[in-house]
């Protein structure tokens, strides 16, 4: 039966399903997701329909395949393949999906050898931008640019485009610039969310004085040990340096080591190196570099600490039966800005579809991949751990209230995106020289300007 066959469904998306779901995980889920992203879905895909109309520009494409190829596994893969369910009603493709722990290195393996998906999840722009310059993704077509300049803050189309052409649109998001908490903590010591950086030093400042420990942290992850504290950094360059800086910082167009980044830097330190402020119920200030990022919020819960900077993901590492929810046993408030007080700026990561062939399937899935129409049937299919920040999505599809939250933030027009700076740096660097030269900043109590200074001097010369 072709597309026409079928007829033209009209979008039953339903809105506001209004569940809020005790969020449960354990503290070693950084790979698998943990609960907060198992149980399924909260609808049956079959049963949401889309307009077909979108895709019937790319003919009749009954019978054909698209495969796609990705970094998301089980349990996480089951939503995205039901999200494709409506489409595949509507033109008759089949979606082949394929998950692999390997895939940054053996999607550069696979289209090298010649046997390149038709589509690719990539998370990392500076990957995009290798296998672009390769040759090997093609630019995305009309619609898919048409939508993304519709539902997308434009720094996100920045990301997705190469040279100044247009190849990826985003798919999923995470925001990064979080603060956890406990909601019954704050209350019982009559603590307020801090809306600018000096109220929640103040506060810091209030707890200690109290004989309690204000923050808890963790940079430890195996042979990724020091990510975390690339978060801080990136997310304090934002709020002290503003967009411009970061975006010059990122691209080496400052040296590393630039003042503003020292300062940045050292306002980090203000927290991680402050033995008054750390690291509650885990040790000292050097248990920071030891201790799984996993396990570093879990304090929380027995009020070892009371706030502990992490992304919205952290929602999968709590204990199973930890409700998260503005009125639950945890919830997260956005990290605040520093000076004038504002909108807070928005650290976050993501992933692109790029495509490696310009076939009218490829074209017409990548097309849905980056209408409003996806986003909020995978929503709906995903349980909580999913959001995108395309501003198509219906906040009320989402099940968590943290990921409603992480939607809100990137859907606010007033609040400056940044994608994580370390995704965006030469490997040798975002996931080499910073990840170790920040751990010793902390393990080793290393100064400031050294650290920043060796990182500098491996940024690669070509």
């Amino acid at each position: 039966m072709t597309m026409r066959a079928r007829g033209r469904r009209t979008a039953a998306l339903a809105g506001g399903l209004g569940v809020v779901l005790a969020l449960a995980g354990c503290a070693d889920t950084a790979d698998s997701g943990g609960g907060a992203t198992t149980g399924g879905g909260t609808a049956d895909a079959s049963e949401l329909e889309i307009d077909c109309a979108p895709y019937e520009e790319f003919g009749d494409l009954e019978g054909e395949t698209v495969s796609v190829y990705t970094s998301i596994v089980d349990p996480e893969d089951q939503p995205h393949i039901d999200s494709y369910v409506p489409f595949e009603e509507c033109t008759g493709v089949d979606v082949q999906y394929e998950g692999s722990r390997e895939f940054e290195a053996q999607l550069v393996v696979r289209t090298q050898s010649g046997n390149a998906p038709d589509i690719a999840y990539i998370p990392q722009p500076g990957l995009l931008a290798n296998l672009v310059r390769s040759g090997d993704v093609v630019p995305a077509p009309a619609q898919v640019e048409a939508n993304v300049d519709e539902y997308w803050d434009e720094s996100w189309k920045g990301y997705g485009s190469v040279d100044g052409e247009f190849y990826a649109a985003p798919l999923g998001a995470n925001a990064k610039s979080f603060v956890w908490y406990s909601p019954a903590a704050f209350e019982e010591a009559g603590y307020e969310i801090p809306q600018t950086w000096d109220e929640m030093i103040a506060l810091s400042d209030e707890i200690a004085a109290g004989g309690a420990t204000p923050w808890c942290a963790g940079i430890g992850s195996g042979d990724a040990t020091g990510w975390p504290a690339t978060d801080w950094l990136e997310d304090v360059v934002l709020r002290t340096a503003g967009p411009e800086v970061y975006d010059q910082w990122v691209n080496h167009e400052i040296p590393f080591n630039d003042p503003q980044i020292v300062e940045a830097l050292n306002t980090v330190g203000e927290i991680l190196k402050n033995p008054e402020y750390v690291n509650g119920g885990l040790g000292e200030v050097q248990s920071i570099a030891s201790t799984e990022f996993g396990d570093a919020g879990l304090p929380i819960l027995d009020g070892s600490c009371f706030m502990h900077r992490q992304a919205s993901f952290y929602q999968a590492n709590w204990p199973e039966g930890t409700e998260v929810a503005e009125d639950g046993d945890v919830f997260a408030f956005p990290l605040p800005p520093i000076g004038d007080a504002g909108t807070p700026p928005v650290l976050g990561g993501g992933e692109f579809t790029a495509a490696f062939n310009d076939d009218p399937a490829t074209q017409a899935f990548q097309t849905y991949l980056s209408s409003p129409e996806w986003a909020n049937i995978k929503a709906q299919v995903s349980g909580p751990g999913w959001v995108s920040a395309n501003t198509g999505l219906e906040v009320d599809n989402l099940v968590s209230p943290i990921d409603q939250l992480s939607a809100e933030l990137f859907q606010d027009p007033e609040a400056v995106f940044r994608f994580d700076g370390s995704d965006l740096m030469p490997g040798e660097i975002g996931a080499g020289a910073l990840w170790t030269e920040l751990t010793n900043w902390i393990a080793n109590d290393e100064a400031t300007e050294s650290v920043l200074t060796d990182v500098e001097n491996a940024w690669p010369t070509s």
